[in-house]
């Protein structure tokens, strides 16, 4: 039951709510920000460059998870909280158009290290803020306390954002993954007894949508990896394998996954929802975003080297960073679904593993591959995974999907 009640200025969620259109709007934001921190791994494609651009998109990943909460508490498109979100919305745009800069800034004009920072600190403020208020209005507080045991996090966090922008080389590269530390660490040491989960249904919506929003942004690094290029066959090829793998990676997680997961979360109450939808949605889908960017930086590296024949043959294979990174994002995003499917219903996906652990076996070999094939690779052992998953559970899957109650324990066999 929702714990704040409906007024003019805060308005509150329901158990039956869905994701309304101003949320959909805010996303928006975050797809630029994805298309930012590829273009950030790309234009510096060295160890450090993808650690760095990593470290930008879990930071950016907790600005938005902190609205996916407050939109499930306050009603988002309703009086406070559509000026919240159009606020939050502003000053992650900020942060989005400095991510160029996190690391380095550029000569002239505002130091850009010191504006994401203090518009991390914008949109961190305004969601604790709003979050104050709605828990005031309901009387609750429980919430008020856990967002008393929440502030710490946010205040040190963005304390050593400021200190990191200050910083250079190594030594700022750690402090940055100081503020991640502090962020989610520090979430977890300040509990869940106070938070509050009013609608399963719309927690679990959102983060659906977001994923196809991250894998949006692998079909737009096919296509940018292609610009200025007259077309061809081999062009049209890596562009359907691609395609072919971002929609292997969408089923893997809407055709069971998700379905079984929301259900779960629905059945859970009070702190036991809240925790599930803590450890599940707001941590364990952050690799699975980090994977599907992972893989859109590889696809579009593959993209470039079949497309631009003046620089690479069709039998060049591709370098090892962006080969690692489009193999090894496929395999982090399948063992998030492992650990996602762990936390939900307490079993193993075995095949998911298997596949995970094989697809980073391959990389070795896949480095003597021609770029091309290394991504036909990909697309075969995925659509190899589907098809065996597909057939071997077939039907209980089919009760999964067309019938609203089923056991936990045949969810456990059928989820995958």
């Amino acid at each position: 039951m929702s714990n704040t009640p409906r007024h003019p200025r805060i308005q509150s969620v329901s158990e039956e709510a869905k994701v309304t259109p101003i949320e959909l709007f805010f996303d928006l934001v975050f797809v630029f920000s994805l298309t930012q921190v590829t273009a950030l791994m790309a234009d510096d494609l060295t160890v450090r460059g993808m650690v760095r651009g990593l470290l930008v998109l879990a930071l950016l990943w907790w600005c938005w998870v902190g609205y996916a909460w407050l939109g499930n508490v306050v009603q988002a498109d309703e009086g406070v909280g559509r000026l919240t979100m159009f606020g939050a919305m502003a000053a992650m745009f900020v942060m989005a158009l400095t991510v160029p800069e996190a690391f380095d800034d550029i000569e002239g004009g505002l130091a850009g290290p010191v504006v994401l920072a203090f518009a991390y600190l914008a949109v961190r403020l305004l969601h604790l803020t709003i979050f104050w208020l709605a828990a005031g209005a309901g009387h609750d507080y429980a919430l008020r306390g856990q967002l008393l045991r929440f502030a710490p996090s946010v205040l040190g966090s963005t304390a050593l954002l400021l200190v990191a922008s200050q910083l250079e080389g190594r030594a700022q590269t750690l402090t940055w993954a100081a503020v991640l530390i502090v962020d989610y660490v520090g979430t977890i040491l300040a509990g869940a007894s106070g938070w509050r989960l009013n609608s399963a249904s719309h927690f679990a919506e959102r983060h659906g949508l977001i994923l196809i929003v991250a894998l949006g942004e692998s079909i737009v690094a096919i296509g940018l990896g292609v610009t200025g290029e007259p077309i061809s066959w081999p062009v049209i090829a890596a562009a359907v394998l691609g395609l072919t793998v971002a929609g292997c990676i969408w089923w893997a997680y809407f055709d069971v996954v998700a379905l079984v997961a929301e259900r779960v979360l629905r059945r859970a109450e009070g702190e036991e929802r809240a925790r599930m939808a803590r450890d599940s949605y707001s941590y364990l889908h952050l690799p699975m975003i980090t994977g599907v960017i992972l893989l859109a930086l590889g696809l579009k590296k593959v993209m470039e080297y079949v497309a631009d024949s003046t620089h690479h043959e069709l039998s060049d294979a591709l370098e090892v960073l962006p080969l690692v990174a489009m193999f090894g994002g496929v395999a982090m995003y399948l063992l998030a679904h492992v650990a996602f499917r762990f936390r939900n219903v307490h079993s193993v996906n075995v095949q998911r593993v298997v596949v995970a652990v094989l697809l980073i076996a391959l990389i070795p070999g896949a480095t003597r591959m021609p770029a091309l094939a290394a991504l036909g690779l990909v697309a075969a052992v995925l659509i190899a995974l589907i098809v065996f998953e597909a057939t071997k559970f077939s039907e209980i899957r089919d009760r999964v999907r067309h019938e609203e109650e089923v056991a936990v324990s045949q969810m456990s066999v059928a989820d995958g």
